[in-house]
C-alpha cells in the first residue's frame, strides 16, 4: 500500500485524507520517513516547493493535492470543510508548462456513452442548483440600469499559481481588459472581483485599471451564475469562473491558459503545442469532473459520487438563501441557545432574548423572529402581525436523534416552519403548503423511495431509542389482528391543536377497542412518559384497554409485527406509513388527509364532528391523493432542517441518516449522566 508524505501541515486539517489519498498519509517534519513511496504537496503553491525537493533529493515520486472543481458550500479560507480533492500523479491541472493528470484525460477522452450520459446529467444538476467551486454567495437577479449589453471580465487573485503557471502574467490582465473594451464597444465592461479579494484576504489584478479606464467594478459578493444570466460574453485569463460560463452557455475568451483551453471550446489568445484536438463541453466536463476529481462527505467519511457532493452542497444553499438575514429568537432555553444557531445557518445577526417583547419594536428592516412552537410567548402572534414581521416557529424534526428530548440530547433536525406549524392542524403550516402544492419530480419520488427503504431497512425513527438488538419476537398471536396504539405526551401542543376530539390515551384506547372488540392491542408508551420526563401515564391499570404492554422496545420492530397502528396524531403513524402497515387516526395529523390513511375525523362516514373547526379547515386544505413517496419527500427532505453536531454545519437527509446510525451504532443508553439527570428532573421539575 502506498503511503504518502507531506511536510507542510495544510494538509493535516483536511478530514478523511487518506480516503481521498487511496493511501496512508504521514506528516513529517524535516527527514522523510523510510516507509514512504510518495511525497505530496499543494500543487504548484510556494509552500509546495519544499516538499518538490526533498521527493528529488530522496527519488520519490511528487504528488500535487489541490481543492476539487466543487470543493465547498464556503470559502476555504474560511474554514469550511473540503468536498473534493485532485490527486494529479503528473502535473496539476492548471500548471500549462507540463502535462497533467486531467489533460491526458482530455486527449485520451475514452469515455463511454453512459458516462457523458451522466455528464450531461450532472452539468443539468449545477445548471439547475447554481452551483460553483465556493457557493455561499448570494443568488439574486441582477438588474441592469440601460439596456446596452454587458461583457464579464473576471479578475483574479494577485501572484495566483493559475496565473503564474497559466501563462500569464499582471500584463496579461491589462491586455485582457482592453481587448474587452475594444472589441465591445456598445458594451458595459463589468469586472469581476474575486471573492477572496472582497472580503480582504487577498488582492487582485484590475482594480485600479478598472477604475481609470471607466469600467463598472463589481464588488459584491454574488453567485456565479447571477452575473453569467446577465451577461453576454466572458473574458478571463485562467480562472474557473470561465468554465462556469461555458455551463451556462455563455462565450469565453481566455488570455491565459486554463485547462479548458485549447479544445475548441474557447477563443484563445495563446496555444498549447499538446493540445489542440477538438473536444466536446461533455468530453471535458466527464474529465474533470468525473474521473479527476475525488469526491468525500466530509461530515461522515465516506467517498461519494459527484451527484452525491451536488445534492449536499445544494442544500446547504438552499437553506442558507431560506435563512439569510438578521434575527431575534425569543424564550429559548440555555440549552436550546447552543445549536439553534446552527439551524438558522449561523447568521451574522443573531440576538437571544428571554420574554422581551418591547425588543420588537427596535428591529433592523427584514429582521425574523424565532421562537419555539410549543411554548411561543403569550401574545407573541398578535404582536408579530400587527407590526409586521416574520414569525418562524421551531420544533424538533421527524429524524431527531439517539436520545430523548427530554434527556437534553441535542437534536440533528429541527422544523423552521414560517406559516404555522405541522402538528397545529387548526392553521396551514409550511409542511401542509408543500403537500398540497409540490410539483414533485421524478428525481424527487426517487429520492424519497431510496430515503424510505434506507430508514426502513437501518430501522431509523424519530428518536431511536430502546435496545437496538431487542428480540423481534413479541409473541403476538397469529389468529388475531394485532393494532399497534403509540401512547403520546398528553400534554403536548401536538395534542391540543392536532387531536380536537380525543385529547387522553386513555380515550384513546378506549375508543380502539370499542370499534375493534376481537384485535389484539398492543399500547406502547411515549418514550419521554417512559423516562419519567412527561405527562401520559394511563393510571390505573384496566386490562379491558389492552392486551399487551410494550415499553423498552425500538418502534421500527414493532411496526414489523402489528397489522395496523391506531393514533390520535403521533409521528408513528407516519413511520408505519413508511412500512407499509395499515394506519387509522382519530386526530388531525399532518399525514392525514393525503388519501394514505383511514381518518375517523375526515371520513364523511364519520357524523357529528363537522362543528370542530380545525376538522371542516383540513377537509378543505386536504384532500390531494398522494403516493407515499410525495409524502415522504415533503416531510423528510423538503420541510425540515438537518445539522452534523460536530461542525454545526447543515446538512442533507441522507447525510443525517448517517449520522444517526453511526451515533446509533456508538450509544451506551446515556450511561451515569443521564441517569443523574433524570433523577433530578423527576424530583424537581417533573411536568
Amino acid at each position: 500500500m502506498s503511503v504518502i508524505g507531506y511536510c507542510v501541515r495544510g494538509p493535516k486539517r483536511i478530514p478523511y485524507l487518506d480516503a481521498l489519498l487511496e493511501a496512508r498519509s504521514r506528516y513529517f517534519v524535516s527527514r522523510p520517513p523510510r516507509e514512504l513511496t510518495h511525497i505530496a504537496g499543494w500543487g504548484r503553491k510556494p509552500t509546495a516547493a519544499r516538499a518538490r525537493k526533498i521527493a528529488a533529493q530522496s527519488g520519490l515520486p511528487y504528488v500535487s493535492l489541490e481543492d476539487g472543481f466543487l470543493r465547498s458550500f464556503g470559502l476555504g479560507v474560511d474554514g469550511a470543510p473540503l468536498h473534493s480533492l485532485v490527486v494529479d500523479h503528473s502535473g496539476i491541472y492548471y500548471d500549462a508548462t507540463q502535462p497533467s493528470d486531467l489533460e491526458s484525460l482530455i486527449l485520451d477522452a475514452a469515455f463511454a456513452h453512459d458516462e457523458l450520459t451522466r455528464a450531461r446529467r450532472c452539468m443539468d444538476l449545477l445548471r439547475q442548483n447554481r452551483l460553483s467551486k465556493y457557493n455561499t454567495a448570494p443568488d439574486y437577479p441582477v438588474t441592469w440600469p440601460d439596456e446596452r449589453p454587458r461583457v464579464l471580465v473576471v479578475d483574479q487573485t494577485f501572484d495566483d499559481a493559475a496565473v503564474t503557471y497559466g501563462g500569464a502574467d499582471a500584463d496579461s490582465f491589462i491586455a485582457m481588459l482592453d481587448a474587452a473594451i475594444a472589441e465591445n464597444p456598445d458594451a458595459e465592461i463589468v469586472v469581476k472581483v474575486h471573492p477572496d479579494v472582497i472580503v480582504g484576504k487577498k488582492r487582485g489584478y484590475l482594480v485600479q485599471a478598472a477604475e481609470r479606464r471607466g469600467c463598472r467594478l463589481w464588488s459584491e459578493d454574488i453567485n456565479p451564475w447571477a452575473l453569467l444570466n446577465a451577461v453576454e460574453k466572458v473574458y478571463v485569463v485562467t480562472s474557473q469562473y470561465g468554465f462556469d460560463a461555458l455551463l451556462a452557455g455563455v462565450p469565453v475568451r481566455c488570455f491565459g491558459v486554463p485547462f479548458y483551453a485549447g479544445w475548441g471550446l474557447t477563443e484563445d489568445t495563446q496555444s498549447c503545442s499538446r493540445r489542440g484536438a477538438p473536444r466536446s463541453l461533455e468530453q471535458v466536463f466527464t474529465a474533470a469532473y468525473l474521473r479527476y476529481c475525488r469526491y468525500i462527505n466530509p461530515y461522515t467519511g465516506r467517498r461519494c459520487t459527484l451527484e452525491e457532493t451536488i445534492r449536499l452542497i445544494a442544500e446547504q444553499k438552499r437553506q442558507a438563501e431560506r435563512l439569510r438575514g438578521p434575527w431575534l429568537a425569543l424564550g429559548f432555553s440555555p440549552w436550546k441557545r447552543g445549536f439553534v444557531p446552527d439551524f438558522l445557518a449561523r447568521p451574522t445577526r443573531l440576538r437571544f432574548v428571554r420574554r422581551e417583547f418591547d425588543a420588537l419594536g427596535a428591529l433592523s428592516p427584514g429582521t425574523r423572529i424565532a421562537a419555539w412552537a410549543s411554548s411561543l410567548p403569550e401574545g407573541l402572534v398578535s404582536k408579530c402581525g400587527k407590526r409586521g414581521l416574520g414569525l418562524w416557529r421551531l420544533e424538533d424534526g421527524f429524524l431527531r436523534s439517539v436520545g430523548l428530548g427530554s434527556d437534553l440530547v441535542r437534536p440533528l433536525s429541527l422544523v423552521l416552519d414560517q406559516q404555522g406549524i405541522y402538528y397545529d392542524a387548526s392553521q396551514p403550516s409550511a409542511l401542509e403548503t408543500l403537500l398540497r402544492e409540490t410539483v414533485f419530480t421524478g428525481e424527487l419520488r426517487t429520492r424519497a423511495a431510496n430515503l424510505r427503504e434506507l430508514l426502513v431497512t437501518r430501522q431509523l425513527s424519530k428518536y431511536n431509542v430502546g435496545a437496538e438488538n431487542t428480540a423481534t419476537d413479541f409473541g403476538f398471536p397469529s389468529d388475531r389482528v394485532t393494532i399497534l396504539v403509540p401512547g403520546q405526551v398528553e400534554t403536548d401542543a401536538s395534542i391540543a391543536h392536532g387531536s380536537p376530539w380525543l385529547k387522553s390515551n386513555r380515550q384513546l384506547l378506549a375508543q380502539v377497542r370499542r370499534a375493534n372488540p376481537d384485535a389484539y392491542i398492543v399500547y406502547k408508551p411515549h418514550p419521554d412518559v417512559t423516562a419519567g420526563g412527561r405527562v401520559g401515564e394511563l393510571g390505573v391499570p384496566d386490562g379491558d384497554l389492552y392486551d399487551q404492554l410494550v415499553t423498552d422496545a425500538p418502534m421500527p420492530a414493532l411496526l414489523a409485527q402489528v397489522d395496523a397502528v391506531h393514533t390520535l396524531s403521533s409521528l408513528s403513524g407516519f413511520e408505519a406509513l413508511l412500512r407499509g402497515v395499515r394506519v387509522v387516526t382519530y386526530g388531525l395529523p399532518f399525514y392525514a388527509g393525503w388519501g394514505l390513511t383511514e381518518d375517523r375525523l375526515l371520513s364523511p362516514q364519520q357524523g357529528g364532528l363537522e362543528e370542530l373547526a380545525a376538522v371542516r379547515r383540513c377537509q378543505r386544505a386536504r384532500g390531494r391523493t398522494l403516493t407515499l413517496d410525495e409524502l415522504v419527500a415533503a416531510t423528510l427532505i423538503l420541510y425540515p432542517s438537518y445539522v452534523d453536531p460536530h461542525s454545526g454545519d447543515i446538512v442533507d437527509v441522507e447525510t443525517a441518516v448517517q449520522i444517526l446510525q453511526a451515533q446509533r451504532s456508538a450509544a451506551n443508553d446515556g450511561g451515569w449522566r443521564q441517569s443523574i439527570y433524570r433523577k433530578v428532573r423527576n424530583r424537581f421539575f417533573r411536568r
